[in-house]
This record gives structure tokens, sequence and C-alpha cells, in this order.
């Protein structure tokens, strides 16, 4: 690997690692978009390499979701029985999708995650206060909001917490509570997208570094620099104003994801 493109993945993974860390998400906003970028530079075939992206994030978002879900517990933000109950929806939602990504092509996936992350940027920007009489649903509600958390999630590899983080906050949960659960809740996401996208790639790039879909010096390398940058994320979650951040993060989001279209559609 040259070391242009390993100059591109520490950058690119301290930027997730900080990101995670602050908002409890697992990157997947950011790190698909450029590495659709990165691999269409570097001549990755067109017709795979949102796939590949997608798999590489998820891949990276396994280790840097276990750093922010370390952080966000010791700070006692996490709610486990919430994480518990949400589990097993999660896994069957993002373990199936994952196999269903593998079927669509690259730029029907790109302007998936393009309106999808368009739409939460929006939430970020017009966060409206929730019903204060409104709270968590039971088991099987929180199993069932897992599921569809985890198969959109594995759409679009992310740690689920653009979906994890309102929908807690809906039913009045409180911001940094929400925050450090969903960073809880990335983790079985990403083990279960991880599996899924390397069983549905198997043999479908052959090259040295492909397991899958999965570009494994890519995912190393980013999830090594995320991990340790994290707890730096978490640290600031509890002393900057949030919502400002968040809006900044939106404007983030949509501008990347326009300029995945652009790298997609045009090549």
């Amino acid at each position: 690997m040259e070391l242009e493109w390993i100059l591109a993945y520490l950058l690119l993974g301290a930027v997730v690692g900080l990101l995670a860390g602050l908002f409890g998400i697992g990157g997947g906003g950011i790190m698909v978009p450029v590495f659709t970028t990165l691999f269409t530079m570097q001549e990755f075939n067109s017709d795979q390499v949102v796939h590949v992206a997608l798999a590489t994030s998820m891949a990276a978002i396994m280790v840097t979701s276990l750093s922010s879900l370390r952080a966000h517990h010791s700070h006692g933000s996490v709610l486990w029985k919430v994480v518990w109950r949400m589990a097993p929806g999660i896994l069957l939602g993002t373990f199936g999708a994952a196999q269903i990504a593998s079927l669509i092509s690259s730029r029907a996936l790109s302007l998936f995650f393009a309106i999808f992350m368009g739409w939460v940027a929006l939430r970020m920007m017009t966060r409206s206060r929730p019903n204060p009489s409104r709270e968590l649903p039971g088991g099987p509600g929180l199993a069932l909001a897992g599921t569809g958390i985890g198969s959109v999630s594995a759409l679009v590899a992310i740690g689920g917490g653009s979906l994890t983080v309102p929908f807690l906050t809906w039913c009045n949960v409180s911001i940094q509570r929400a925050i450090g659960t969903s960073a809880a809740v990335g983790f079985p996401i990403a083990v279960a997208g991880t599996a899924g996208y390397l069983i549905s790639g198997w043999g479908a790039i052959p090259g040295s570094g492909m397991f899958g879909f999965i570009n494994l010096p890519a995912a190393a390398i980013v999830s090594v620099i995320s991990y340790s940058v994290a707890p730096l994320g978490a640290r600031l979650a509890h002393r900057l104003p949030v919502n400002t951040l968040s809006r900044l993060f939106a404007a983030l989001l949509i501008f990347l994801s326009l300029h995945m279209l652009y790298v997609v559609y045009a090549a």
C-alpha cells in the first residue's frame, strides 16, 4: 500500500474516532463517502466500490464502537437494559440487510445513503422537543426498534447512532444517556453487519487484503486510530454544547453525501 493511502486512512481514523465518541455514532456517515472516493481513486470496480466502502466502514465501526462504548460506560451513561432488549432485533435486522445489500447496485446504494443522510442531517438541524409523557417501549417494542435500526444501519454502514439517539431522545432519554446507549448499540450492529458483508461478498473481489467486500488493510488502519481517539470525543460530549456541534456535523454529512453521489455517478 502506498504512503499516501496510509496517511489518508490515518487522518480518516482520527476524525471518525473523535466523532464516534462525541455523538455516539459509528462514523459510517463520514467513512462511506470518503472510502468511496479513495477506493475510486485506487481504481476499484465501479460496480462494487460502494459495497466495499460500506463493508470496510462496518468492519472499522466494530472497533471504534467498542472504544466509544467503554468510554461512555465509564461515565455511567449506558442504559444496558435497553441495549440487551434491542440486541436480538439489531442482530437479525443488520445481518439480513447486509445480505440484501450485495444484490443492490452501487448507484442505488449511494442514492439511498445520500437520501438517508440528508434526512438525518435535517433532523439534527431541526431537533424538536418530545412529548414529556412519552416513555421507552417494553421489550417487544425495543426489539422491533432494534430490527429497524439494524436493517437501515447495514444498508448505509452506520453504527446506528443516527437512528438510536433520535429514537431514545424521542422517548425522553437525556442526550448524554442516549449518546452513551447508542455507542453500546453500535457494537452488535457492527459485528452482525461485518459478518453479513464478509459472507455475501466472499470471493466476489479477488486480491490480497480483501475479505468478502471488506478491505482489511483500510479497515485496520482506520479502526486502530479511531479506537485511540474515541475516548477524547466521549469526554468532550459531556463538556461541549452538543446542539451546536450536531448542526455542524449535519452540514458535514450533507456535503459528504453529495460528494459521494458525484463520485459514483460521474464514474
